[in-house]
């Protein structure tokens, strides 16, 4: 059967708060992190909006030399994670460290490095990249970086798989609790790659939003939308075994009952038309947590704002949940947030977390043309007051690696 896993921990910095808390507040006031892109001059550029992280100063949160030696998406990281490990109260008076794993993910972690350096090395030679280039830019580097700073010394590890990085990262977390590998994981994800080469790679796939009006960029599931925005930031969630959580007299926001992965085999950017990968992932899911379509309250989506994907994923929903995906509550965080790419479903399980919680399920803000393909109950433009026990989180990502998780309320 394997052990209960539950939620003890939560941490973030995103475009509409630099803590858990004030993204949730974010979330509940309707607030759009969307702006004119400020980290680059974006003359010549078709793109001129983002979620950038606001007011973020890396000396507040690190020493100027270690900050010269974290890309921005290992800052995140590491911010998100110290924010998680507090809340959870995890000490190493009540924790063995050597039982504390990080699975930290990232879709293009190290970006803003790569392109620095690579503009050094033209401009003034290949003895000026710095040594730390190598170290700042690949893959496990925010999980390596988090490991170091809180001392956990459990099993490290970093899921790439494009979008659904971090939701995969927390579905493996889970798995390995439960079947007794660890005893603790800080499961999520980060990402920072609003830059010139980020920017231009995913114009030129022509997949992001040229509008110019931030409150119809991010626009998921309208019939108007043209492309997703881009945005920054990392969530980090505390996942840790039941009975170790008791013991220590945890607060416990939720517990993780279900998840599922699947892969479409059909195209490195596009989804499978009739969105048969996600559905697969969202049922084996429900078959992990052994619930029914009738048991799940919400489903926070991964709507993009992208034709293919909201109306993919609407006929994912549909296949995977029956009749009853017309009941279901469904909604979009990427109107407040823009796309974190690789740390949206570290962001989003975040957010259904908070959602359990207080029994509010957010919005779909900013929506206001109605779209036929997309014909699910999306929670329009404002919170709403329901009863939820039973939450999915759903990330699909280029390669076609699909992931969902599943939330409960926890009962004891």
């Amino acid at each position: 059967m394997g052990k209960r896993v539950v939620i003890t921990g939560l941490g973030a910095i995103t475009p509409i708060g630099n803590t858990a808390n004030e993204t949730w507040e974010g979330i509940k006031e309707k607030k759009c992190g969307i702006d004119k892109i400020l980290l680059f001059d974006t003359t010549g550029y078709k793109t001129s909006l983002a979620a950038e992280v606001k007011g973020y100063d890396e000396l507040k949160y690190f020493e100027v030399k270690q900050a010269k030696r974290l890309d921005r998406s290992s800052q995140f990281a590491i911010i998100a994670a110290r924010e998680a490990f507090k809340d959870s109260g995890i000490t190493k008076e009540n924790t063995n460290l050597e039982r504390v794993g990080i699975f930290i993910s990232s879709g293009i972690a190290g970006l803003n490095t790569i392109q620095e350096q690579c503009e050094v090395k033209v401009l003034k030679g290949h003895n000026r990249v710095s040594p730390m280039f190598i170290p700042m830019t690949i893959a496990n580097m925010p999980a390596g970086n988090i490991a170091i700073d809180l001392g956990a010394k459990g099993e490290s590890i970093s899921v790439v798989s494009a979008c659904a990085s971090s939701t995969h990262a927390i579905g493996e977390a889970y798995k390995t609790i439960k079947y007794g590998s660890e005893d603790v994981i800080l499961a999520g994800g980060t990402e920072a790659s609003i830059c010139e080469m980020g920017i231009t790679g995913f114009e030129n796939m022509k997949a992001l939003s040229n509008s110019t009006d931030k409150n119809r960029a991010s626009i998921p599931f309208d019939k108007e939308r043209n492309g997703f925005v881009m945005g920054e930031g990392a969530g980090v969630l505390v996942l840790e075994e039941l009975e170790h959580a008791k013991k220590r007299n945890a607060k416990i926001y939720a517990e993780v009952i279900g998840y599922g992965a699947t892969s479409d085999a059909y195209h490195i950017t596009s989804p499978e038309p009739n969105g048969e990968g996600g559905a697969r992932a969202m049922k084996r899911a429900m078959e992990d947590a052994k619930i029914l379509p009738e048991e799940i309250d919400y489903i926070n989506a991964h709507g993009t704002s992208t034709h293919l994907n909201d109306s993919t994923e609407t006929k994912a929903i549909k296949t995977a949940l029956g009749d009853m995906a017309q009941k279901v509550m469904v909604s979009s965080s990427k109107g407040n947030t823009g796309h974190l790419l690789g740390a949206a479903g570290g962001i989003e399980a975040l957010i259904c977390t908070k959602a359990i919680e207080e029994q509010i399920v957010p919005p779909t803000i900013n929506y206001k043309e109605k779209d036929e393909e997309c014909d699910l109950d999306i929670v329009p433009n404002e919170p709403r007051k329901a009863t939820i026990n039973v939450v999915m989180s759903n990330s699909l990502g280029f390669g076609g690696q699909n992931a969902s998780i599943i939330l409960k309320k926890y009962k004891d």
